[in-house]
């Protein structure tokens, strides 16, 4: 399999992999947690999640801290994804004026994730 060739299969699977993750939020923990490795991590400006207990609670705290209004007014303004890489910025405002999440996907699971936001 060429170079190419192989870019283009993880960029497949990691838009898989995206797509899955993001439909998840409706879904609850579990089901976003299902995108994850075992061994993953979550970096974001209040430091590092660590596995899936730790992992677990930042997205219960995130979950808890949106409001249905929050979902509404979510949107992504860009997507990129290249290779194992996927790059998302969205907004929801008035509550989120700008965030980031940039994921690393292997085997099919989120290895690292680096999340950030900017309040409106």
């Amino acid at each position: 399999m060429s170079m190419s060739a192989r870019q283009d299969d993880a960029t497949a699977a990691t838009e898989r992999v995206l797509a899955h993750h993001l439909a998840a939020f409706a879904d609850g923990v579990p089901a976003i947690l299902s995108d994850y490795a075992e061994h993953a991590v979550v970096i974001t400006p209040d430091g590092v999640h660590r596995g899936p207990v730790e992992i677990s609670g930042f997205f219960e705290a995130f979950l808890r801290g949106v409001s249905p209004a929050f979902w509404e007014a979510f949107r992504i303004d860009r997507q990129i994804v290249e290779g194992e890489v996927a790059y998302l910025v969205w907004s929801a405002p008035p509550f989120v004026a700008m965030a980031t999440d940039t994921l690393v996907v292997r085997d099919g699971r989120i290895v690292i994730q680096s999340f950030t936001s900017l309040s409106a």
